[in-house]
This record gives structure tokens, C-alpha cells and sequence, in this order.
């Protein structure tokens, strides 16, 4: 098994302060990225909204977060001992796993795959923030 990721928030509140220390970095990020797109001062204006920085703001906490990935086998086992909510996508027939399940929630969220990692643990940090995240961060 294997850990990908940086942040694991150990409380609601270390998360929260995370997400607010991310909003500068989503904000500087946006205005790169409208640079190179060239949009003038008035495209700019019209166009990033406060949506789009929040956005990215999510996008980034999101990709930061800690995950578990391992075989199918090492997820059954930390699966038995898990007590809390689990919200799982994929197959049954994978057999391998990534996994989040944050220290301040009983909750967790998990999606299978066989081939496509990268992919997968891309699809379960959305998934991690929508689930388990997005209510505390607002």
C-alpha cells in the first residue's frame, strides 16, 4: 500500500485553514493561466468570476489531498475495520483500490480500478472533496 498526496487534514479546522490558505495560490493560478489565454483587463473582469476562483480553489485542495492505494486485499482489510460511512465507485472486480477516509470523520470515500491509477485518484479526490469536504469548507 501506498500513500499519494500531501494533506491529510487531522480536524475540520485544519482543513478549513488549508482551503483558505489555497484561495491566494487559486487566485494567482487563474491569473496565470488568463495570461497566457490573453485576455485583456476587461475579459478578465467580465470573465473570472468569483465562481472560477473558487473553482480552482476547490481544484487544488482537492489535488493536494493524502490517498491510500493499494491492492484489493489491503483494502478489505483497512475495509473490516472501518466503522463509519463508505461511499465506493467502481467494480467489485477491481483489484486495486484508492482510498481517503480524513481523522475528523467517520466517513470515507473509495474508488476501484485496475490499470488506470492516475485516473482513479484523480476521480477520488473529487469525489473526497464533494463527499466529505465541501459542507465544511463553506
Amino acid at each position: 500500500m501506498e500513500t499519494e498526496g500531501v494533506f491529510a487534514p487531522e480536524t475540520r479546522e485544519t482543513a478549513r485553514e488549508r482551503y483558505e490558505e489555497l484561495g491566494t495560490a487559486a487566485g494567482e493560478t487563474v491569473r496565470a493561466v488568463t495570461r497566457e489565454m490573453n485576455f485583456d483587463s476587461s475579459e478578465y473582469d467580465r470573465r473570472v468570476t468569483d465562481k472560477v476562483r473558487l473553482a480552482a480553489q476547490d481544484a487544488l485542495f482537492a489535488s493536494l489531498l493524502a490517498v491510500r492505494v493499494g491492492s484489493r486485499a489491503e483494502y478489505e482489510r483497512w475495509r473490516e475495520a472501518h466503522e463509519g460511512e463508505l461511499v465506493e465507485a467502481g467494480s467489485e472486480t477491481a483489484d486495486r483500490v484508492v482510498w481517503h477516509d480524513p481523522a475528523w470523520s467517520d466517513d470515507a470515500v473509495a474508488a476501484t480500478f485496475h490499470n488506470e491509477r492516475e485516473a482513479a485518484v484523480t476521480t477520488l479526490r473529487r469525489q473526497a472533496f464533494g463527499h466529505l469536504y465541501s459542507e465544511v469548507l463553506r
